[in-house]
């Protein structure tokens, strides 16, 4: 499935795409001591494989990961599901969602009774307009189907909320899954037919119609892709702004009604949107006109029973997972279903499960410590900027002036939207995830013509994730993320500062990487850099491409340097300024003593290491280099310490070595 472009940066992939990547361990979540040689692996060279040397050990050891923060959550839900708080209260609405996603015999017995309202409205389609209108009624029930849509910013006037249209309608991942030739995307597409010939059969359709249908669907999908942004043309944010009249958008698209679909959809009268990119919406407007009636509704069957899977019956969710579980990621067995419905909560419910798992788990102390080491990682990138020898003073000004005005967001929000007209009920979970979907949209349309809300945060307090919004040139900082190992109270500061500072800093540099660094203090789209210093950076940036594009993660299968480039500007540059940052610290104190044997420097790079210990199956590799945007692990810890003389000087490392590069990438 693809989704609409954001401009926000995390250090990890988004909720969404990694439902699909559980087959992930990662030891970050489960490990309370602030660092235990036991996991390492010290048989290996540090100045040959950091990863192998930091991780080595439990990677030997562990087969499963031990879930901490899932399972408070868990705690969080259960106690609500038995309770019977007040009707609309937080810790109502998750108790009873949470319920239902976990009564599968319910969900069992309605078979895919839930979608055949859907179905029954794409069987009534006899027009183009009817076509039209169905998308609309669908996207009303949060349905993917055709293109994205949906209320968000206007990249040049980060103030201000408009509609936004975008490429979408696919089922895998991205477009590259429709258009590559190698044997392996062959082999997908086939699998894929398969995947959706089962979901036809399901519903009822025998196998020579079932198979026709699915084969429709490929070729009707490619065609959309066909005309779609590839993955690296997507990280470009001009690629993703078109704002046009509404006149223009119906010039642009004629075959389509946007009348009928703006009426379906009770959006108001607006005089300009964003539509992005043209292309895509110039092919779907022919697919309007030369796709049959028939052929639309096979698609949109597809695009209804597809999304809707996880909430259906189990033959459904098997067929689901066998694809996308089993076969695009690796996963031999599929989630317990606690975990399921924890991540589903929190993917619906986010403020509302977050609210409730702050009260548990957040220190306010926390905040303060955090607050410390912000200021400090800040102060830090500020001396950088200030010192850089490739950059002249007038984007030097710049860069300070939209470095001084970064917002930070810690633990929770402080302002809550609030669930108020939303209702959920014990009478079916599919219900549920309609009645949440309908909601959601009906609340941001109560956005337009207003002045665009900063404060919100891009996800709930639980998660387990950090990031930086270019539209809001704001850090945002979860009470998830602050435990160990990323945060720790009973840790040394070498440590802290190489885990949850390297992930500051990794944030901070998202405000100055390839994509981030075209937007201005105010969070606008607009190039504040003189030509001569852009040029300086995208040399700079070039370098950091072509290192990772020499990373074979298989055989004949590369990284695409491009496509992660903002997260490996983002490791690279955010740990070089969480290491100045660490020295800082260090003035006018005593050096501290070596633990286990190490040197404060050197538990300082074991702390950014530890953070990264995972496993992946061939297939979930796989995946992550096709999809971005993240390096995977062991890249994420060799790659950016190779070009850090700090790090070859605190363990020894001579030139030649490995994790010593010849031609070291430098930006920040």
């Amino acid at each position: 499935m693809e989704f609409p472009i954001t401009m926000r940066k995390s250090i990890f992939r988004t909720a969404a795409a990694a439902i699909f990547l559980a087959s992930l361990s990662v030891s970050s979540l489960g490990q309370a001591k602030a660092f235990d040689p036991a996991n390492m692996n010290t048989a290996v060279d540090a100045c040959t494989d950091f990863y192998e040397y930091a991780n080595g050990g439990w990677l030997k050891k562990t087969d499963i990961l031990a879930d901490r923060n899932n399972t408070m959550v868990r705690e969080v839900l259960e106690k609500a599901a038995k309770s019977n708080a007040k009707p609309g209260s937080n810790e109502r609405l998750i108790g009873d969602y949470y319920a239902t996603c976990m009564d599968e015999a319910a969900i069992d017995r309605a078979g895919f009774d839930p979608v055949k309202p859907f179905l029954a409205r794409i069987d009534s389609i006899k027009s183009s307009e009817d076509v039209s209108r169905t998308i609309a009624y669908l996207h009303n029930q949060g349905l993917p189907a055709a293109f994205s849509f949906g209320v968000g910013v206007d990249l040049k006037d980060s103030n201000t909320v408009l509609i936004n249209a975008g490429q979408g309608g696919l089922t895998l991942p991205n477009r590259d899954y429709y258009t590559n030739t190698d044997p392996k995307s062959v082999e997908t597409r086939a699998k894929f037919v398969e995947y959706a010939t089962n979901l036809f059969k399901l519903t009822g359709d025998d196998q020579a119609a079932a198979t026709a249908k699915a084969q429709k669907i490929l070729d009707l999908q490619t065609r959309l892709a066909k005309a779609s942004l590839t993955p690296v043309e997507r990280r470009n944010p001009d690629n993703n702004y078109n704002k046009v009249s509404y006149a223009a958008v119906k010039q642009l698209t004629p075959a389509f009604s946007w009348d009928a679909y703006f009426a379906e959809r009770g959006v108001p009268n607006v005089s300009e949107l964003n539509v992005a990119p043209p292309k895509f919406f110039t092919e779907f407007d022919a697919m309007v006109k030369d796709v049959t009636v028939e052929d639309w509704k096979t698609y949109l069957r597809h695009m209804v029973v597809n999304a809707a899977a996880p909430s259906l019956a189990k033959p459904f969710r098997d067929e689901q997972f066998n694809f996308f579980g089993r076969y695009l990621s690796g996963q031999k067995e599929q989630q317990p279903r606690w975990k399921i419905c924890v991540q589903e909560t929190n993917s619906n419910l986010a403020e509302a499960l977050g609210m409730e798992y702050a009260k548990l788990a957040f220190k306010p102390e926390a905040k303060a410590r955090m607050n410390e080491l912000i200021d400090n990682l800040m102060a830090a990138m500020k001396d950088r900027v200030e010192n850089l020898e490739w950059m002249g003073p007038d984007t030097k000004k710049q860069a300070q002036a939209k470095l001084s005005t970064f917002k930070r967001k810690i633990g929770y929000p402080d302002k809550l939207r609030g669930y108020e007209g939303l209702t959920i009920s014990r009478d079916g979970y599919a219900a549920n995830q309609v009645a949440i979907n309908r909601f959601n949209f009906k609340r941001s349309l109560a956005d337009l013509g207003k002045p665009r809300d900063k404060t919100r945060w891009p996800y709930s307090a639980n998660t387990v994730n950090a990031s930086y919004s270019s539209v809001n040139n704001d850090i945002t900082f979860p009470a998830g993320i602050l435990q160990p190992p990323f945060f720790n109270f009973e840790a040394d500061d070498a440590i802290n500062y190489g885990a949850i500072g390297g992930v500051i800093g990794h944030e901070i540099s998202h405000g100055f990487d390839d994509a981030g660094s075209r937007y201005d203090a105010e969070g606008n789209l607009k190039m504040w850099w003189t030509a001569d210093d852009r040029k300086k950076f995208e040399e700079r940036a070039a370098c950091v491409a072509k290192q990772w594009d020499e990373y074979e993660v298989q055989p004949g299968l590369f990284m695409v340097g491009k496509l992660a480039l903002g997260e490996n500007i983002g490791d690279l540059a955010g740990l070089t300024i969480a290491y100045d940052a660490y020295q800082r610290s260090l003035k006018g104190k005593k050096r501290p003593a070596n633990i286990d044997g190490f040197t404060p420097e050197q538990r300082f790079f074991l702390g950014w290491a530890q953070v990264w210990a995972a496993k992946y199956t061939p297939e979930a590799e796989r995946r992550q280099v096709q999809t971005g945007p993240h390096s995977l692990p062991k890249w994420r810890v060799n790659g950016p310490l190779s070009n850090m003389p700090q790090f070859a000087k605190a363990f020894g490392c001579k030139e030649g070595s490995k994790m010593v590069r010849k031609d070291a990438c430098v930006i920040w």
